[in-house]
């Protein structure tokens, strides 16, 4: 009789034991098929003025035509229309508006609708959903493609009431670029005409305020961090201008430090990088910095997947094509750096430009420096080594697609369907956001990634 309890105790146990480990297989199972799994870190990288064409003379200047970038091994591409809502070529506001929104709005309006109400960004829903944020940049840290992820200014050249919204606001944990004379009253060396110094604010706050490399790598990743790093007060300095680089981190270091520090909030991070030296050197016709500074986001890309881990979303798109950048004539394959600057053996320039202040004809009220109705003056160059076909200062912007790049946890939750489409619907809520076409129930937003005419979908759900 105690032999056959023995037994049944025995045999019960086995069958609890083989009922647990079916429930938990079908769990994992449910988890893995079924369940949405957020990724932990949200990064969107913006270079502007990334446009397909900038792609192949980056790839050539930075290790000849054979060669590869980061961004080439990120697993899906797409292309996106990005028409603000009153021109075919937006402006800087409105492209960043729609990056950070998914809204589509006129040029010259930076986050906020037609009524004048505010719009709510990326960066906003990120802390409602309690992920920690940070936004690392290369120029100013309200300059608009910046400004239109934290602030609703009703006038885009405001610079001071954007820098006081970024403080008062309180929406971004941690914060690196340029700019400092927006922060500082004109009695302390900045810009600010309200005699607020906003640095000062901020320490108050619980910021740890940084302005050197130095100081930014001994800030400890240990702690919740609340940093604001001010490099400039001004934008940060070229790569070429290595003296005054001396004292001030790369975009690189910037992405490395931000991601070693938002990691520390287990309901993860979204981190915004814009890479402006690229728009500011494009709009300058400076061939070699404008190729340099894309090189330049194209290695914070390698730093921020090699960082970041597996659980991580990494999107690269640009924001709105700039001057016409080509490379021209027949370079040699192993061709690169310097060897692509300047003039070929022909006497011919490597590089050209469609618009810019290096311009060799002028139409309407621009005209060019050095020249008076028309006639050439002694003062003005004879020859261009970068010579652009009409001048503007600054170059124009371009009716032109631009290109995006992404790679991460979202991919496990694409769907397919047997077409190919090369237009990036919005990564709304996520990453971004062009041509908003949302379900009926407004719930789902959809992006379309090109790899083997694979299309993606992704819920507005992975970023809460």
């Amino acid at each position: 009789m105690r032999a056959y309890i023995a037994l049944v105790k025995w045999r019960n146990q086995l069958l609890a034991l083989f009922c647990l480990l079916a429930f938990a297989g079908l769990g994992v199972l449910y988890f893995q098929h079924w369940v949405i799994r957020k990724p932990f870190g949200i990064i969107l990288f913006i270079g502007e003025g990334l446009a397909p064409g900038r792609l192949a003379p980056t790839r050539a200047y930075a290790g000849g035509a054979g060669g590869h970038l980061s961004l080439d091994s990120m697993t899906h591409l797409a292309l996106l229309t990005n028409s603000s809502k009153d021109f075919a070529a937006p402006d800087q506001a409105a492209a960043a508006t729609a990056l950070a929104t998914g809204v589509r709005v006129t040029n010259r309006v930076i986050a906020i609708n037609g009524d004048g109400k505010p719009i709510t960004s990326i960066v906003e829903l990120a802390r409602e959903n309690r992920r920690a944020t940070g936004l690392v940049t290369d120029v100013k840290v309200t300059d608009a493609t910046n400004a239109a992820f934290y602030a609703h200014p009703v006038d885009p050249n405001d610079v001071d009431s954007i820098a006081a919204e970024f403080v008062d606001g309180g929406k971004i944990d941690i914060a690196m670029g340029g700019g400092a004379a927006q922060f500082l009253p004109s009695a302390k060396g900045g810009e600010r005409q309200d005699g607020r110094d906003l640095l000062l604010e901020l320490r108050r706050n619980g910021f740890d305020i940084v302005r050197t490399r130095a100081e930014l790598e001994a800030i400890p990743a240990w702690r919740r961090p609340k940093l604001f790093g001010a490099f400039s007060n001004i934008e940060l300095a070229f790569a070429n201008q290595m003296e005054e680089r001396s004292q001030q981190p790369s975009l690189s270091d910037m992405v490395r430090r931000a991601i070693e520090l938002l990691q520390y909030n287990a309901g993860g991070y979204l981190l915004v990088v814009d890479a402006g030296l690229m728009r500011k050197a494009a709009e300058e016709n400076n061939g070699e910095r404008t190729l340099s500074e894309t090189v330049e986001l194209d290695r914070a890309v390698s730093v921020a997947r090699r960082y970041a881990g597996q659980r991580s979303t990494i999107v690269v798109c640009g924001d709105a094509a700039i001057g016409g950048l080509s490379l021209n004539g027949f370079p040699f394959r192993k061709d690169s750096g310097i060897a692509l600057l300047g003039l070929n053996s022909a006497g011919q320039p490597w590089i050209t430009w469609a618009t810019g202040p290096n311009g060799t004809k002028s139409y309407g009220a621009a005209k060019i420096p050095g020249k008076l109705n028309g006639n050439q003056s002694n003062q003005l160059k004879a020859e261009q080594i970068e010579p652009a076909a009409f001048y503007a200062k600054p170059a124009l912007g371009t009716v032109e697609d631009v290109v995006a790049f992404g790679s991460g946890s979202f991919a496990t939750n694409f769907s397919h369907r047997s077409n190919s489409c090369c237009a990036l619907q919005p990564l709304d809520k996520i990453a971004p956001a062009w041509q908003a076409e949302r379900g009926r129930d407004g719930s789902q937003f959809y992006f379309t990634f090109t790899q083997h005419s694979r299309v993606g979908r992704l819920n507005k759900e992975a970023i809460s």
